[in-house]
């Protein structure tokens, strides 16, 4: 399980604690998101996934990756929470603003992704039964 160090938010100004659900299968959600992080440039510091279902990734970036990083989020299968939303477009609209005095530095996300099955959802969403 991920350890979160509480100083770490004071190193990292952009440091965010974002969760998210989504129904792909955990293993290859873990594989699609390090891969889709390595490539926009990102360092995965670590990742995994329960038994439960949950996956976690701690990663950083370079702040003029943000939109790339935020676009292969939702591309991946994911469904940021409102929170999640607001913070990344402020983190986007931030570093947008102010590139030239913040482009390189880094932010840490420290994601949280529920996984369901397919036929969960089904089952618990009546309009999307048959």
């Amino acid at each position: 399980m991920l350890q979160r160090d509480p100083a770490r938010s004071v190193k990292v100004p952009w440091a965010l604690e974002i969760k998210a659900v989504s129904v792909v299968e955990p293993a290859r959600l873990v594989r699609t998101l390090t891969g889709a992080i390595l490539g926009c440039g990102g360092w995965v510091l670590s990742r995994g996934a329960t038994d439960t279902g949950v996956v976690n990734l701690l990663f950083e970036f370079e702040r003029q990756s943000c939109i790339d990083i935020y676009s292969v989020l939702v591309a991946a299968g994911i469904e940021l929470s409102q929170h999640g939303h607001i913070r990344f477009t402020e983190l986007c609209h931030c570093t947008r603003n102010h590139h030239s005095d913040c482009g390189s530095e880094i932010a840490s996300i420290d994601l949280e992704v529920q996984t369901f099955s397919g036929d969960a959802i089904t089952r618990s969403v009546p309009s999307l039964r048959g």
